[in-house]
């Protein structure tokens, strides 16, 4: 699943970022990495952006940014 599936209130576990080197490093500076949790904060109403917390820090990514990130949903990541 990709992070842009998710819905505003949604917590996910950042399995892989499937993006160019360029991206990732940006994304990794950010603290957006494999094995950190997050959370859909809000979108835009044509979806085109969206605003998620990583370690107590909010950003906004693009929807072309948001499709390059795996992510496990919490119920899977709980086993729930």
């Amino acid at each position: 699943m990709v992070l842009t599936e998710l819905r505003k209130g949604d917590r996910a576990l950042i399995k892989r970022i499937h993006a160019e080197s360029e991206l990732k490093h940006r994304l990794h500076s950010f603290g957006i990495i494999p094995g950190e949790e997050l959370e859909v904060k809000g979108c835009s109403l044509a979806r085109q952006t969206m605003e998620i917390e990583v370690g107590g820090s909010l950003f906004a990514l693009r929807k072309e940014e948001a499709e390059k990130i795996e992510v496990e949903p919490e119920t899977e990541a709980s086993g729930i």
